[in-house]
């Protein structure tokens, strides 16, 4: 991809999510979504579930994180519209893919430092079909010093782990 930034078409690098039970309780806890469907095995069961299962708000978290890792951190959210297919049960893996549908140019009177708006397709499966389609729409931004973040497509979402590794690889042992 040209450094002017994306473009239609354009491929997000895939990211895999391992869905775990902590992930789905702690979804929820920080959701403030106390569904016991979201943490109680037994209830869940009793309501025809084979286990508990994730909550949209951990989706649309886990979409958001995705689509912001591509897009960079300076990168404003605007709009994520997603719907749910098949749940997230613990021992799936949700596989996030995208494209780009559309970008649109910074209009002539915005603010220094923003750039294009994307709207992302994404879409989140496991091993059941598709967990989440949808649309997410971001305001690519310089950061605060005005330099220039690298371009999306040099940027893949990266777990908090790989990145920490990846910092104390670095002469200084990642260090500031």
């Amino acid at each position: 991809m040209p450094s002017a930034g994306p473009e239609e078409g354009d491929q997000l690098p895939p990211l895999e999510i391992p869905v775990t039970r902590t992930l789905i309780v702690s979804g929820a806890l920080a959701s403030r979504d106390f569904q016991d469907v979201h943490h109680d095995t037994e209830a869940a069961h009793h309501k025809g579930s084979p286990d508990i299962f994730m909550n949209i708000l951990t989706t649309n978290g886990l979409v958001g994180r995705y689509v912001v890792g591509w897009a960079g951190p300076y990168a404003v959210l605007r709009k994520v519209a997603v719907r749910l297919g098949a749940p997230n049960y613990p021992g799936d893996t949700m596989a996030l893919s995208g494209h780009v549908t559309a970008v649109t140019p910074p209009a002539p009177d915005a603010p220094e430092g923003e750039g294009a708006t994307v709207e992302i397709a994404v879409r989140g499966t496991n091993r059941l079909g598709d967990h989440v389609t949808g649309t997410v729409t971001v305001t690519l931004r310089e950061s605060p010093t005005g330099q220039q973040d690298a371009p999306p497509s040099a940027r893949t979402p990266k777990r908090t782990a790989d990145h920490a590794a990846e910092r104390e690889a670095e002469p200084g042992g990642g260090t500031p």
